[in-house]
């Protein structure tokens, strides 16, 4: 599986973005997907997880409520849509997809990254 996120761009504080993560193969279904965060100087952050079959996301406690983690299996693609933007949130947003069962927030066990979307958030 490859990874391509796309959807990044500069908004103002308070703006809405919708970031897609769109996976190449036929396996996107097996996969645990995440979404990740890292802002210059910064270490990379975990923002949301989503389970194969969707039905369980998970928050960071920074973005809980104002972002929504999704996915399409049958389009091959996650989405995380952002709402409320803050300055804060400006960063590379990643998407990332492991194997491993169960709730994975560490980087670390994600095998598999895309190539990172730009998000620029004004105050």
């Amino acid at each position: 599986v490859q990874l391509q996120a796309s959807g990044g761009g500069l908004v103002q504080a308070g703006d809405s973005l919708r970031l897609s993560c769109a996976a190449s193969g036929r396996t996107f279904s097996s996969y645990i997907m995440g979404w990740f965060r890292q802002a210059p100087g910064k270490e990379r952050e975990f923002v949301a997880t989503i389970s194969r079959g969707g039905s369980s996301p998970y928050y960071a406690d920074s973005v809980k409520g104002r972002f929504t983690i999704s996915r399409d299996n049958a389009k091959n693609t996650v989405y995380l849509q952002m709402n409320s933007l803050k300055p804060e949130d400006a960063a590379v947003y990643y998407c990332a997809a492991t194997r491993l069962i169960g709730l994975v927030t560490a980087s670390t066990d994600y095998a598999l990254w895309g190539q990172g979307t730009q998000v620029t958030v004004s105050s």
